[in-house]
């Protein structure tokens, strides 16, 4: 029998790589995780642009550097220009007594203004890191909010992408008749159902994998990776093997898979921006558990209880999904 399965399952990927939109799928995760690297800052990236006159001064741009980011032009119109544009870009200049002014476009928030002023400031008396008497104490939060909220969602995204591609590898086998050779076979239902649901979780776990290693997510606990990533795909496998059985074309079946993003994005908006007293709005959304749950593993401080708990709520909402969605998967294969 697992023999069978797992041809089911070869069969599925070979069918998978072959078609451009489930191979598509498969390499999303390697996509978001390029674009997350690229878009989410660093917590310690500053946001304050300064602009010199290039080979003016090295030792204070050089100086500058180390708290602003610092861009170098070479005549003072390119500067008047630059600084005119709409970002919050401010100019520190020479005047005729060799002393510095700050050119600004006069909207700049006041604390960027003043932050230049403080470190044109600090420059002109030789201040450095090392002269101050101040001690850094932080919570040890070294990952990027926002780093972590988008991968963490890319992860769930990741797992709605296994349930689409089930969805579209029934529907082909549909349009070519041979899902109704499933009776002529030697395997059960329960058999080619479990061989279908293999790849719907081997993309999701090999995505998420993926997705951390490339957005440096590489010291965390990764059998709670496993966990969480495979118990948040058992819905969207029910939902895969639903839209499949219903759907006739391909594009209805993906489209009707994108159903599942509105309470994907609804919890994940749930949870970071509403108050406690709203939460439970939300406790009906297995991804707001999973979201939950991966927020844990990511800040490395989940324990295996949080874990269990967290997927144990998960695969609760989902056997009652799968109670009433178990009659329509089992007629729609007859």
């Amino acid at each position: 029998m697992i023999k069978k399965i797992f041809l089911i399952f070869q069969r599925d990927l070979k069918t998978s790589v072959r078609n451009f939109i489930t191979l598509y799928i498969i390499v999303v995760p390697v996509i978001f995780a390029i674009m997350i690297n690229v878009f989410s800052p660093g917590i310690n990236d500053t946001t304050v642009e300064i602009l010199l006159l290039e080979g003016e001064n090295p030792q204070q741009s050089e100086y500058l550097m180390q708290f602003a980011k610092v861009e170098l032009l070479e005549t003072l119109d390119d500067i008047e220009d630059r600084v005119r544009k709409r970002d919050n870009i401010i100019a520190v200049l020479p005047d005729q007594k060799g002393e510095y002014f700050i050119l600004t476009q006069g909207n700049e928030p006041d604390f960027v203004v003043d932050y230049v002023r403080s470190l044109t400031a600090f420059d002109h008396y030789d201040i450095g890191i090392k002269d101050s008497m101040a001690e850094i104490v932080d919570y040890g939060r070294e990952i990027p909010p926002l780093k972590k909220v988008m991968v963490n969602t890319a992860m769930i995204f990741t797992s709605i992408l296994g349930g689409m591609i089930i969805a579209l590898n029934i529907v082909e086998e549909k349009t070519d008749n041979t899902i109704s050779a499933i009776h002529l076979t030697p395997i059960s239902k329960i058999g080619y159902i479990a061989g279908k649901s293999i790849i719907g979780m081997f993309v999701p776990i090999l995505g998420s994998m993926l997705l951390l290693w490339i957005t440096g997510f590489k010291g965390i606990n990764y059998f709670h990776v496993l966990i969480m990533v495979a118990t948040s795909c058992i819905m969207s496998i029910l939902i895969g093997f639903i839209e499949g059985i219903n759907n006739d074309d391909v594009m209805n079946a993906a489209g009707n898979m994108k159903m599942l993003f509105l309470p994907l994005f609804g919890a994940i908006a749930g949870e970071e921006l509403l108050a406690d007293k709203w939460q439970v709005l939300f406790y009906w959304i297995p991804f707001y558990w999973t979201y939950k749950g991966n927020d844990l593993v990511l800040l490395n401080k989940g324990s295996w209880l949080d874990i269990i708990k967290y997927a144990g709520i998960v695969l609760g909402i989902s056997a009652v999904v799968f109670v009433v969605l178990a009659p329509k998967i089992r007629k729609g294969l007859e």
